[in-house]
């Protein structure tokens, strides 16, 4: 039996039986551009499977060496990887800018860095394991746009072809020409590995004299102004001075390259991966240095707490108390991870969780209380009163205590607004019923939130506070 068969077989322990036998299928049978930066949302939505459980069965495959997960940093315009980083505290708080689209962002865990998993050199040898071997085309394909560019296996170079006029293959420290006639075009020089490029403004009348362009690839002079010509001949010298080969592509800016790179499909952010309770589980440890601050434009939180959970040791005492407190403890992880939520962390008998989207975690705070309401039933008793908070914001992903944690105002309101719940109502904010999920899921439900405007402490401004009954 192979390494990888036994792998494979520890897998099955720990993730469901059918994602394990599609993931060896993949690994035994599919091409090799396949298997570099998986896309997990394609893949589940391929097999018919559940993003969740598909997620999870890669993320235990990458910590048993069957994948490698990959951290890239995309551009929002062109979806390009700006950076590619074997773990997330490599990635840069700083802007990142690309060239292709002469724009620069600042990093958001949001929808700017994706995780995918490439499989291991160990399981199975593929060609994006060298990647300055692969031909121009299939380095963009597999290097170079992100898995959520809908790339077509079929026809992928014809389309290609519609608006790629040259490319070229330049050694290290070689020097080429290129000769072409200009269409009255937008033309881009673009050269993936150094990530230059240079915009040429074709328009006037024809010329036939020869134009003439010299540039340089050195991992420098990254982008210029875009210089003016005439449509007609044009002769490029270029120079390699980097210690890669370099592939420069002459580019039409045409409404096939827009066609193209507007085919959009979903993919797993790094902000849904945090909030993934398996991630935080296997990554408890490694997952942001201690010196980083990563953004994050939207993410829900939820806290709870039990309401007398003093007068509860008090009255049923400290062994038979704790039992039901760790019950209480089980039952909202599980709901939290079924609901694509983490729990970050436990505060006494609190519990403040993360979800992706705020649809979630009012499911989960629904949940979450009618559980709580029929363990009570079970145990004809009222001891366990559950009191919920959500809000949802911007935030900061950082490290504190050696955990991956969150800091800013949106985690305080959210931690405030828990404070003034009572145990049978959960409290929102408008942030978290204006999304549209969240109020379709209180219409299909039946519910009326009805609205407090409250202050909060340490809050300067008074804000709408919902009652779900």
């Amino acid at each position: 039996m192979s390494e990888a068969q036994v792998l494979f077989g520890i897998l099955r322990h720990s993730a469901r039986s059918d994602i394990v036998d599609a993931i060896e299928r993949l690994v035994v049978e599919a091409p090799d551009r396949k298997l570099n930066r998986v896309n997990v949302l394609a893949f589940a939505a391929d097999q018919g499977f559940d993003e969740e459980q598909a997620i999870n069965a890669f993320l235990h495959s990458s910590r048993l060496g069957l994948f490698e997960m990959s951290w890239n940093v995309l551009c929002p315009g062109c979806g390009g990887v700006l950076d590619a980083n074997t773990s997330l505290k490599t990635v840069q708080s700083e802007t990142y800018n690309c060239t292709l689209c002469a724009a620069g962002y600042e990093p958001t865990l949001d929808e700017m860095v994706e995780v995918t998993f490439t499989v291991s050199p160990r399981v199975r040898h593929i060609e994006a394991h060298n990647p300055h071997e692969l031909p121009p085309l299939e380095y963009f394909r597999q290097i170079y746009w992100g898995s959520g560019i809908d790339l077509p296996d079929e026809g992928y170079e014809e389309k290609v072809d519609q608006f790629i006029l040259e490319s070229l293959e330049l050694p290290p420290g070689e020097k080429a020409v290129i000769s072409l006639q200009l269409p009255a075009e937008f033309t881009i020089i673009f050269e993936p590995v150094t990530h230059a490029a240079q915009f040429l403004d074709v328009k006037g009348e024809p010329s036939k004299e020869r134009q003439t362009l010299s540039l340089v690839f050195d991992r420098m002079h990254r982008h210029s102004e875009a210089i003016e010509l005439r449509p007609g001949p044009l002769r490029i010298m270029m120079e390699n001075h980097t210690d890669l080969r370099v592939l420069p592509s002459i580019c039409l800016a045409n409404e096939a390259l827009h066609t193209l790179l507007g085919q959009r499909r979903p993919f797993l952010t790094a902000k849904r991966l945090l909030s993934n309770q398996t991630f935080r589980d296997i990554y408890r440890t490694d997952t942001i240095d201690i010196d980083q601050r990563l953004k994050i434009t939207s993410l829900t939180f939820l806290f709870t707490d039990l309401r007398g959970s003093t007068e509860l040791y008090e009255r049923v005492g400290d062994l038979a108390a704790f039992d039901l407190v760790k019950t209480h403890f089980g039952i909202l992880h599980e709901i939290v991870a079924a609901e694509a939520g983490a729990v970050v962390k436990t505060i006494g008998d609190a519990v403040m969780a993360t979800f992706p989207t705020p649809d979630r975690a009012l499911m989960a705070a629904m949940r979450m209380r009618e559980a709580m309401l029929s363990l009570n039933k079970e145990r004809g008793s009222d001891d366990l009163l559950l009191k919920i908070g959500i809000h949802e914001g911007p935030c900061i992903a950082v490290s504190l205590n050696e955990r991956q944690d969150y800091f800013g105002q949106t985690v305080n309101i959210a931690s405030r607004v828990q404070h003034l719940a009572t145990s049978r109502e959960i409290f929102a904010t408008s942030s978290v019923l204006d999304n549209p999920l969240a109020a379709e899921l209180m219409t299909t439900r039946g519910l009326t939130p009805q609205s407090h405007h409250v202050a909060l402490r340490g809050i300067t401004d008074a804000m709408d506070i919902f009652a779900i009954p």
